[in-house]
């Protein structure tokens, strides 16, 4: 995953959006991304680890782009007392999704 802003006032090409919640202080063990997408955080703040041992934390307003469908993959922990609320955005294939990276990563 990488961490980082959405250029302002751009549209991209989407073709769908599911909208997902996890209870207070839930835990995913290591996965992979089905496919890329945009994570867009709703509510709660989420801790992200990687096989490196890298960890950054995400908080509502934030947006994550999931690239990570092959390699080590990623877990997260819910670290405060709401639900994970998030949005995630399926791109269209080819979509330019003007998407700037910060250097974090998941």
């Amino acid at each position: 995953m990488k961490h980082g802003p959405v250029e302002v006032k751009q549209v991209i090409a989407a073709s769908s959006i599911q909208f997902k919640e996890d209870p207070p202080h839930s835990t995913s063990s290591w996965h992979n991304d089905p496919t890329p997408q945009y994570v867009l955080f709703l509510a709660g703040a989420l801790e992200f680890g990687t096989k490196t041992g890298e960890s950054f934390t995400v908080y509502p307003g934030e947006v994550l782009i999931a690239v990570d469908h092959t390699g080590s993959g990623h877990t997260w922990k819910i670290v405060n007392d709401q639900p994970w609320v998030r949005a995630y955005v399926i791109f269209e294939p080819g979509a330019d999704l003007h998407f700037v990276a910060d250097g974090k990563s998941a």
